[in-house]
């Protein structure tokens, strides 16, 4: 897994101080999570009763943060050196699977002169 923070990211449509010199098309990073047996059965208990069920928070803060990772790996593959427009969405497959999408524009990018 890569180090994201090396590269500039931003759900904005621009960063300061560079201009956009070339557009290289979307990219993103795709994780699909089970929470596993043990995990399931100790967030169903918790769901009985109202308030935060902190396995799924952690499911899901884990999977975003893979999904970034994997997002900047598919962007340098391209050849980006920063990512704009980055979005998050998610979904559950047949009630069993998470599954976490982030994508963003691949760019590469000049200073300001």
């Amino acid at each position: 897994m890569s180090e994201s923070a090396d590269l500039p990211m931003t759900t904005a449509l621009e960063l300061p101080g560079v201009r956009v010199r070339e557009n290289l098309g979307v990219c993103y990073g795709l994780v699909v999570r089970s929470m596993g047996v043990v995990g399931g059965v100790t967030s169903s208990f918790r769901a009985l009763r109202r308030g935060e069920v902190p396995e799924y928070t952690q499911l899901l803060e884990d999977s975003r943060r893979h999904a970034i990772d994997r997002m900047s790996d598919n962007a340098r593959l391209l050849g980006a050196d920063a990512i704009l427009a980055v979005r998050f969405d998610s979904s559950e497959i047949g009630g069993q699977f998470t599954e976490i999408v982030a994508y963003g524009t691949a760019v590469k990018t000049a200073p300001i002169e």
